[in-house]
Order: structure tokens, then sequence, then C-alpha cells
């Protein structure tokens, strides 16, 4: 179903919040959105809320039925940030949501054999409202088969080259904040000089529940800080990944880094499998308690 915006999906897309998960989707190119859809449905997402550009042509017959197609000005400053935050505002309270973009797909521990329902119980049951997710950046390897580095068939990411860093803390200088992490590497790091530094950081709450008040800040984390923590304080918890050719598209479509780069392949590059098992074994992705 189209929506003229958000206004109108609100008023008659509402009942599509009332049971999660659901997935908002912000297309922002329409590069490889129908397979973007099609993974998200299924992964196990009840909804898919996409948040698409007024001049976009119309969707895959095989897919719009069972999209909500919602018009928004998709290349403002922060337009993911500023499609979420009314949709949080108006849910039920407690609705697993995740949030990402076109030629983005998540990945939980065992997806292959496990939806994401089975899984946001689980997390839920552990008494956690949201799941840090690792952006782990995909590029095809040749670019001149592939100039925007956008292939499925050929993905490659890194297997190393990922490290953390104490994310600090403003209320005190002498301690960084409690089970929280600044994340980096990919794409980001190995060019960094093409990234603004606001930009290189790879970690996102990818999915968190809905509560009064509760809002997405621009570094994809949130104003509830215990919902930015990478593990609850008595054991390790899940994690995902967010599998994006997201910056592999920038640094090809920036003039200056896409005459800089020749390759995106390095002694670090691996062909990504597309399986979870594969994320979880170069430690890009934690089970936590769920074996």
């Amino acid at each position: 179903m189209d929506y003229g915006g958000m206004a109108d999906f609100l008023a008659r897309g509402r009942a599509a919040l009332a049971r999660g998960p659901v997935a908002l989707i912000l297309d922002e190119d329409g590069v490889e959105l129908p397979s973007t859809l099609q993974h998200a449905l299924k992964t196990g997402f009840r909804s898919v809320v996409l948040f698409t550009a007024p001049d976009q042509p119309p969707l895959p017959d095989d897919l719009a039925p069972l999209v909500h197609r919602v018009r928004h000005d998709v290349h403002a400053e922060d337009a993911l940030r500023t499609a979420v935050n009314p949709i949080i505002a108006a849910a039920p309270p407690g609705t697993w949501f995740y949030a990402g973009y076109n030629a983005e797909y998540l990945f939980h521990p065992f997806c292959e054999t496990r939806n994401l329902r089975e899984m946001l119980a689980f997390h839920t049951e552990e008494r956690r409202d949201a799941m840090l997710a690792y952006v782990v950046d995909l590029y095809a390897p040749d670019l001149a088969a592939a100039p925007d580095a956008v292939s499925l068939a050929q993905a490659h990411m890194d297997r190393s080259g990922y490290y953390a860093l104490g994310r600090p803390d403003p209320a005190n200088h002498n301690h960084p904040r409690d089970r929280q992490l600044d994340f980096f590497g990919g794409l980001r790091w190995r060019f960094e000089e093409h990234v603004p530094p606001h930009k290189r950081k790879i970690d996102r709450i990818a999915l968190f529940r809905s509560k009064p008040g509760l809002k997405l800040r621009p570094d994809f984390t949130f104003t509830d800080e215990e919902y930015n923590t990478y593990a609850c304080p008595w054991h390790h918890n899940l994690t995902a990944a967010v599998c994006s050719f997201r910056t592999a598209k920038a640094l090809r479509r920036n003039p200056g880094s896409r005459e800089a780069i020749g390759t995106f392949l390095w002694h670090g590059s691996v062909r990504f499998d597309w399986h979870s098992q594969q994320l979880m074994d170069l430690g890009l992705m934690e089970p936590g308690q769920w074996f």
C-alpha cells in the first residue's frame, strides 16, 4: 500500500505497527531494493515499511502488496532518523523494530534455521530492549564490472581490521561509558581519509523496542543509554550484523574517492558466503547464550 507521507501513513497504516517485528527501510537510491525487501520478509519481519522518494518507480508486483510504501524526503539530512522517530512515538510500547537502508541485509545468529521472531523472543526474555549490530561493509571485487561496487553474486568483505575503543562519557571524563564501545573497521577504516570522522563508526543499534519518549540520535544510538550497551551486566548477549553495500556505494559515488580508489580488495578481503556462521567465525556476530 502506498502513502503520501508520514501523516498519511500514521492515519491509515498504523495497524502495520501493531505487532512486531517491523522493518523500517529507507530507500536512498533504488540499488538492490527488491533484494533488500525480499531479505527482510524472509528474515521474519511481520511488517515492512519502506520510505522512498516520491519519484521512485512502483515496486515489483510480487512485493507491492507486502510492503507499506511511505513517501519521504530520503535525501534530507538525517533522513532515516526523521522517519524512525515518529514511528517510535506512534507504535505500541514494546514493539521490536529494525532500521536500515536499501542494499543492506540483516543477519542474526543461526538465521538459516531460526527466524528473527524466535531470536527476539529469547532476547526479550533476557530483559534486553535493544541489540547491537556491526555494519559489515560489502563490496564488489571488480569495479570495472560493477561500477557502483554492488554485486550480490561476487560480494566480498573484510575478515580483519576491526577494533573497538571505549566510548567517552561526557559526565565522567575519567571513565568511558559502561558497556558501550565505539567500533571501527571495514572500508570506513581503510579509506578513512574519504570519510568524515563522525561517520567512521560501524556500530549501530539496529534492533530496538519502542517506548515512550525514546528517540534515535544521528549517530545510530538512542536517548536511553541502556539501549546503547553491547551486553547486560551479568553475561554476554546476542549481537547481529548489517551486511551493507552503503559505504562502498558512497565511496564510488563521491568524485574524489572514486578517482583515488582503484579497488576495494586487499590482503584481508574474503568472499562473503551469505551465511551467519561466517560472521560468527570472524567475531562479527555473537550468539550469546542462544545455542
